[in-house]
């Protein structure tokens, strides 16, 4: 009998792991920050996935035998009979959703609600038609007491739109507002008596030319790179989605909303301003909230959007900030816990990846924490993992962890059998997965680790 191999845990040697995962290649659209290369070889350019707005469709299951008489059936039968399973499979998945459904409104009606229970109905996955509610609560967003729920939605209102108002102003519509309250307006008048024109004053420093640090003229050409970083992500964010890109009304509203949220959220925190790729964590947030069945709350998508893309970016800041990159809190030293955890789970997938083949997972990793897997699964894949990232009462942080663990877990037979070059692509190209299943094995790893 050979003994089991240390690091190893039983659940592994399930016959599941041999099969064979399709290679799903995607293609990337832009590079996300990188850290400084320890290796002498850069690693292949990383690649994104194609989104798809729509829910993916149900495989019918493959007939394994067919019995004796099957060589009677003509093809007509056999495709009338594939179509009745197929019909059957989304009529049972149809009524399993409906169950679903009646399940979270009833707990979503309660005047108080139980943060716990939802919690654990939205880490099994949250129908669509309450998802924007729920990711509010479980976001905290939203007050658990019904009651105050206007209330709060009404204050965030009046708080974002004063913001735009603030922000979003160009220097000229600045400067005009500075002289009015100066009381030039005053001056005019007096003008206007004696006949002479009225001419406006350029108030000390606000000047397009000023090289004064509080002149709002220098401020606005300072900023000019990171609106122009923003302007260029926007319009390449899921360029496969009507609802994001294209020449329609819906889409440019939309990416005029995305572009107005990533320049407020730049605004207000000048220490970690605009990251690129944070378009595409912004996008799940919009695309939910905009696509709320109440046309009011859908309405107001820009306005929730703001606040829970700040609520969720609170969660992974210093993932985030260049400066802290080094330090226990910075990126390095999330990737790192990363590796010990796999090392925890399976120490032979990780002694191949890091000692054998030396992948270093920087190279992979550091993509799937920052963008928050959103570049390695198509849109309605990542929505369910954000239902799990956000429900679960440890912190989305651990979660995301426990995620891109089973994740190598997943392809450990193509990366044991794999070199360096096989397994960097196959970590920067994700091949489709299950992700239920997916989801299943990262929340095994919560269990003791096997010695």
């Amino acid at each position: 009998m050979v003994g089991k191999k240390k690091g190893v845990p039983e659940w592994l040697n399930s016959p599941l792991w041999s099969s064979n995962l399709s290679d799903d290649r995607r293609s990337s659209r832009y590079e996300t920050r990188t850290l400084s290369p320890e290796p002498s070889s850069p690693p292949p350019a990383p690649s994104r996935p194609e989104p798809s707005p729509s829910r993916p469709r149900l495989a019918v299951a493959q007939r394994s035998e067919i019995g004796a008489h099957s060589g009677e059936l003509s093809p007509s039968w056999s495709s009338l009979e594939e179509e009745s399973r197929e019909s059957q499979l989304l009529a049972d998945f149809q009524i399993t959703d409906l169950i679903e459904l009646s399940v979270f409104g009833s707990q979503l009606s309660s005047r108080i609600i139980n943060l716990g229970e939802l919690r654990r109905l939205a880490f099994q996955g949250i129908p669509h038609g309450v998802r924007p509610t729920a990711w509010k609560l479980l976001l905290g967003y939203l007050p658990l007491d019904r009651m105050l729920w206007a209330h709060e939605l009404e204050k965030k209102q009046t708080q974002y739109y004063t913001l735009m108002d603030e922000l979003l102003l160009n220097p000229s519509e600045i400067t005009r507002r500075m002289e009015d309250s100066a009381g030039s307006k005053n001056e005019d008048l007096s003008c206007l008596s004696t006949g002479l024109l009225s001419r406006s004053k350029i108030i000390h420093g606000e000047h397009p030319l000023s090289l004064m640090k509080s002149s709002v003229w220098n401020q606005y050409f300072q900023e000019a790179e990171i609106l122009e970083q923003i302007d260029r992500d926007v319009k390449r964010t899921h360029p496969d989605m009507d609802f994001f890109c294209g020449g329609s009304s819906l889409a440019k509203s939309n990416q005029e909303a995305l572009r107005r949220i990533l320049i407020i959220f730049a605004k207000l925190n000048p220490g970690i301003k605009y990251v690129q790729g944070m378009n595409e964590v912004l996008a799940p947030l919009f695309y939910v909230f905009r696509n709320d069945p109440d046309e009011t709350n859908a309405s107001h998508a820009e306005v929730d959007t703001f606040f829970c893309f700040v609520e969720l970016l609170s969660m992974f800041r210093d993932n985030f900030c260049k400066q802290l990159d080094n330090s226990l809190v910075g990126i390095r030293s999330t990737i790192e816990k990363l590796s010990q955890l796999l090392k925890r789970h399976d120490e032979e997938l990780w002694r191949q990846l890091e000692v054998t083949t030396k992948v270093n997972p920087q190279f992979y990793a550091f993509r799937w924490i920052t963008l928050l897997l959103t570049q390695e699964f198509n849109f309605s894949d990542c929505l369910r993992i954000w239902d799990t990232l956000f429900s679960d009462p440890e912190g989305p942080q651990e979660t995301l962890l426990r995620i891109c663990c089973a994740m190598l877990i997943f392809v450990r037979r193509r990366l044991l059998a794999g070199d360096f070059t096989s397994n960097l692509k196959l970590l920067q190209n994700y091949p489709t997965a299950n992700i239920n299943h997916l989801l299943h094995v990262a929340n095994k790893l919560r269990g003791p680790t096997v010695d």
